[in-house]
């Protein structure tokens, strides 16, 4: 329960304190004001907002963008390896250099809608600026969900409509004849194995002879290879590979 508390101050003039609890019950000041009653709805209107889960520890909202993403997101933020390869690329190019000297509670929406506007006039293409706000929107989740700020900066932004891709699919004919140049059978089977199925890439170089299921026709996805740029696998490898379970029909007459 908040409360208001008399102070005497240097010049001798009599104000009071507002206090009030937080989130986690810890005593906090919403300020020292002339009249008991300016205290009182101070202390009201902040335990209305923890109420209402915006109250903020203001100190933790004051630090910088750049610091609060280095220092507390990114190393607590689980996520595949190639995201987080993705998500330091699209940071380091499009977001820091706006963003990075900028306090968490200071980036308003208006903030946001002027840096996708910045995006465009630089000639940044659709798809990517709706990535990097993605990478942006993930971050203040977070930071609204741990009560560093008080509002989404990234809520109600729009981005350029990105143009659906035209597929290219191949005719039958023109598959027999990638089929056939194919220099093995081996790489033949891999393929129809894939046409067949629709494993990915890195499904499909880890498929191994148990995860085939001859009676039901069923493939058990129990691996994924993946690739990233080495400084982003504690292995320091190029390539990783990273347990799944997922399960894919096989035709039997495969």
């Amino acid at each position: 329960m908040g409360q208001s508390r008399k102070r005497v101050c240097r010049d001798g003039q009599l104000h009071y304190t507002a206090y009030y609890e937080d989130a986690r019950g810890h005593r906090r000041s919403a300020g020292t004001f002339t009249n008991l009653k300016a205290a009182n709805k101070a202390w009201q209107q902040a335990e209305a907002k923890v109420a209402e889960g915006r109250g903020g520890n203001s100190h933790r909202g004051r630090q910088l963008f750049e610091r609060y993403v280095e220092d507390v997101w990114f190393p607590n933020h689980v996520m595949e390896l190639t995201t987080r390869q993705n998500y330091t690329y699209s940071l380091n190019r499009h977001i820091m250099p706006t963003f990075a000297g900028y306090r968490m509670v200071d980036i308003l929406p208006a903030d946001v809608r002027e840096w996708v506007t910045k995006l465009q006039v630089d000639g940044v293409n659709p798809p990517t600026i709706r990535y990097a706000i993605t990478v942006l929107s993930a971050i203040f989740t977070t930071a609204l969900n741990d009560q560093i700020t008080f509002l989404h900066p990234c809520m109600g932004v729009k981005t350029p409509t990105v143009a659906t891709k035209r597929r290219r699919i191949i005719t039958p004919d023109q598959f027999g004849a990638l089929h056939s140049a194919l220099p093995t059978h081996e790489l033949q089977l891999l393929v129809e194995t894939d046409v067949e199925t629709g494993l990915r890439w890195g499904e499909l170089v880890e498929l191994r002879k148990k995860d085939i299921d001859w009676d039901t026709g069923v493939i058990t996805v129990s691996r994924v290879a993946g690739e990233l740029a080495a400084k982003f696998n504690p292995d320091g490898q190029r390539f990783f590979v990273r347990r799944a379970v997922r399960c894919s029909s096989l035709p039997i007459c495969l």
